[in-house]
């Protein structure tokens, strides 16, 4: 919207412009419990461009409503505002916010300055919101500064500065975006005498430039500086007259400048930028003014985004570890037992399972390897040590499909096979058992297995996973000398299949099934599927993950909240900084954005810290507890990130909207 006029800078002081302000038949109404009352009633007024008018009255009398209405920071309940002529009911919330910020100064009685920011940082404020270029801000509010005898204290904050010249601040902020009408509310009521001549004496400098000047005051001694009198009483006008009195003041300089006329396009583009810029600081100031609060709130979030990552990376730490472990057992295969299952009472007479079949599914293009297996137990003796142990009759393929590894020797042949050698690989627990107490090396070595001499040729490292105790001695044989010497029997106790890797194992399967049943007439067989294992170890640490993880989200949810009570809290505690910034021109979207932006910053900033924890806590747990892994992806890190902004910008928003639609009267008052 533009409404601007020709300001009246050149007119004679005894002259006035064309119609500002025009009020007909004026009202506001408050309610008051169950009855109303009309703080202004059926007010008609008119001021001209180039007036310096005090509107005087007693406490209560309905002075200060007037003014809020004349700056556009409250809304009439009757009548007709004009500014400019434009009726100013017809604007929404952020055309009004346009008027204020190219139309008005305000200056108040308590001054109103924000805390975070110096002199020079609160003079800019309305420049930012109208778009201007940092470096013009910037120049204009040092000259406005030094204009006021501010140069020494451009970078002080309010609280380093006295009464006198924290107004002083509030008259260049009022000066900033060359508003034509400049609204002073009391503007020497919490100031001592002399500071208060000072601040009557720049306001009459000013209306001497041309501007239009509305003082509102209970001092009828500071009424007289003013060039008209109008005087209100139980919300009425009682008297509106020129006031004999009054001697205009002579131009002894400009206390203003003159600013570079707006622009469209890419200037509008780069004030946008900035004003997102400011608000990124603001937000920046306030947490560092609340440091603990903002701890506070961070905690929620930094506590759940550690924990889905810390949850997440244990999981996947923990799935490797399980598929290493199954892959001990073997990759790929399929353990063919004698019996319908494990139950079967039956399975120690069935005789079928043979080598035939082996040989029969060694043939098959989809079979890696084949490895028969029988199995006897027996005492190992060495020297003086012995021990019961566990006898695996095995093929030279065992070692390979097992992904068996060596410890120390070499693993025997099809040529130790094919010829019933005398030859054993031992497992780690029986050399601990039997050789490592005498300390001799037992590669090379004879050990006694009942009555038969067999030659230590290996050494296998103990298998990490399987059935059966891990303590057991485990020693492996070719198979053929296991059933030549100790079992006297040609059935097998099982054959183990690897499948070919680019094969599907519950495929290969459902082929083994067809070709044992052929060649033995009927199901006498039961077959184990390491696939079956570890999808279902797998699925059941996804399902433990996945619950972990939702408890983990769950205190995400929780933090969230936390955040949204703090924002809230915040924004109650702000009323007047928003205030303010409504009144120098702030649109909703601005303040919207601002408080939005602190509650992303602190989500974001709560998700790296957590994130941070959760990277360190990893390799300190490992090392108090070995057994587990931390496996961290990058993919649950940015999800981590992004959760954390989600997070801020939904549970930021309500507050944030809040603080928005706060009515600029109500605020100022707070």
């Amino acid at each position: 919207m533009n409404v601007r006029a020709t300001p009246a800078r050149d007119l004679p002081l005894e002259t006035t412009g064309e119609a500002v302000i025009e009020f007909s038949g004026l009202g506001k109404l408050y309610p008051a419990g169950e009855a109303e009352n009309w703080v202004l009633n059926d007010v008609d007024l008119t001021i001209r461009a180039g007036e310096m008018v005090a509107i005087v009255g007693a406490s209560g009398s309905g002075k200060s409503t007037l003014m809020s209405l004349i700056g556009c920071l409250d809304s009439p309940s009757a009548g007709t505002y004009r500014l400019f002529g434009q009726d100013v009911s017809q604007l929404d919330a952020d055309e009004l916010a346009a008027v204020r910020r190219d139309h008005f100064g305000f200056i108040f009685q308590r001054y109103h300055l924000l805390d975070e920011l110096s002199a020079l940082g609160n003079v800019e404020v309305p420049a930012i919101y109208a778009g201007t270029d940092i470096d013009d801000r910037r120049a204009r509010a040092k000259m406005l500064l030094d204009r006021l005898g501010m140069s020494e204290r451009t970078h002080h904050r309010p609280g380093q500065l006295s009464g006198g010249q924290q107004q002083r601040v509030s008259i260049a902020r009022a000066l900033m975006n060359d508003g034509d009408v400049i609204l002073a509310d009391e503007p020497t009521g919490a100031l001592d005498s002399h500071s208060g001549e000072e601040v009557l004496r720049i306001l009459r400098e000013l209306h001497g430039e041309g501007r239009t000047i509305l003082i509102v005051t209970h001092d009828m001694d500071i009424a007289r500086q003013a060039q008209r009198i109008i005087e209100i009483s139980d919300g009425r006008i009682v008297s509106d007259g020129h006031n004999p009195e009054f001697r205009p003041l002579g131009r002894p300089g400009d206390v203003s400048a003159e600013r570079e006329p707006e622009t469209d396009g890419p200037a509008r583009l780069g004030g946008i930028g900035e004003r997102l810029r400011e608000a990124f600081l603001m937000a920046l100031r306030a947490m560092n003014a609340h440091r603990l609060r903002t701890l506070l709130t961070m905690l929620g979030i930094i506590i759940g985004i550690a924990s889905v990552v810390c949850v997440v990376a244990l999981g996947a730490g923990s799935r490797q570890m399980v598929l290493a472990n199954i892959s001990s057992l073997g990759t790929n295969t399929l353990e063919i037992f004698a019996g319908k299952g494990f139950g079967d009472t039956r399975s120690s007479r069935i005789t079928t399972l043979t080598v035939g079949d082996s040989d029969a599914l060694s043939a098959l293009p989809y079979v890696a390897a084949v490895t028969p297996t029988v199995s006897t137990s027996g005492v190992a003796r060495f020297a003086n040590k012995e021990g019961n142990a566990l006898i695996n009759g095995v093929g030279a393929g065992y070692f390979d499909v097992k992904g068996t590894k060596l410890s120390a020797g070499q693993f025997f042949g099809e040529r130790a096979v094919r010829d019933y050698a005398q030859e054993v690989v031992i497992d780690e627990n029986t050399r601990d058992a039997l050789f490592t107490p005498l300390h001799v090396d037992p590669v090379g070595e004879v050990i006694i297995l009942g009555d038969v001499a067999l030659k230590v040729v290996g050494v296998a490292q103990a298998q990490t996973s399987g059935f059966g105790s891990s303590s057991n001695l485990q020693l492996y044989v070719p198979y053929t000398t296991v059933q030549a010497r100790f079992t006297g029997s040609n059935s097998l106790r099982s054959i183990t299949v690897r499948v070919a890797d680019d094969v599907d194992t519950d495929a290969a399967q459902v082929a083994v099934e067809k070709l044992l049943t052929r060649r033995h007439g009927t199901v006498d067989f039961h077959i184990m599927n390491t696939d079956d294992i570890r999808e279902t170890i797998t699925s059941t640490a996804e399902t433990m993950t996945f619950l972990i993880a939702a408890i983990a989200v769950i205190s995400l949810v929780v933090g969230g909240i936390g955040v949204m009570n703090i924002m809230l809290v915040s924004v109650s505690e702000r009323v007047a900084e928003i205030g303010v910034r409504m009144a120098v021109g702030a649109r909703q979207a601005d303040i919207l954005v601002q408080f939005l932006i602190e509650a992303v910053l602190v989500c974001l900033l709560g998700g790296m810290i957590g994130v941070m924890i959760a990277m360190a806590a990893g390799p300190v747990i490992s090392l108090i507890q070995p057994s587990f892994s931390f496996v961290y992806s990058p993919a649950t890190i940015l999800a981590a990130f992004a959760s954390s902004n989600v997070i801020g910008i939904v549970f930021g928003y309500l507050p944030a909207r809040n603080a928005s639609r706060l009515d600029p009267v109500v605020a100022l008052s707070k």
